[in-house]
């Protein structure tokens, strides 16, 4: 019988960026950032990376060093949490993101933030094209409309707290 591979997970926060906030509906936009903060926190606590996207457009005004650019300022994000810039849905394509993940020895990953019918989706879908296991997390992915992301999180099994906390409690830490 052949060895397993060990878990080694990130999380992926894609584009709560000020500007496509601004199209979530308060209520799920405030439970949903409250989530992924718990979720950052998580992540650091048992040392694995947090791995922020962010996507780019001249067309809407999303460019470095502007406001809409950032994310919220309430969001746990550090500097030293890896980068990556997006021109696409998908943000494995033409990014570093594949090159990130490896470097850091990542294999599992779970994915939050937007849109759950837009580059959350399209990055969970362009992760199992790369080789990974892919996870959408419940009630840290949102979209304009909430009944959309509901029927996301339904069809492709979004995974909950309960779920996370026992992966990242039995992944393989770095040594």
């Amino acid at each position: 019988m052949g060895q397993k591979n060990k878990i080694k997970p990130a999380l992926l926060v894609i584009d709560i960026q000020n500007f496509s906030l601004k199209f979530i509906p308060d209520r799920d936009k405030e439970a949903a950032l409250i989530r992924i903060n718990m979720y950052i926190d998580l992540f650091r606590k048992h040392d694995f990376p947090i791995i922020r996207i962010y996507h780019f457009s001249k067309q809407h005004g999303l460019t470095q060093r502007t406001e809409d650019f950032e994310f919220p300022k309430s969001i746990s994000i550090k500097p030293e949490d890896p980068m990556v810039i997006k021109t696409y849905p998908d943000g494995f394509n033409k990014t570093d993101l594949d090159k990130v993940l490896k470097g850091k020895e990542c294999n599992t990953l779970f994915i939050c933030g937007l849109s759950a019918t837009g580059c959350a989706l399209a990055t969970w879908l362009g992760a199992f094209n790369h080789d990974y296991k892919a996870f959408l997390v419940k009630d840290a992915i949102m979209s304009p409309n909430k009944d959309y992301t509901t029927n996301i999180e339904i069809m492709f099994d979004a995974v909950g707290n309960d779920v996370i906390q026992l992966i990242l409690e039995n992944a393989d830490q770095k040594e």
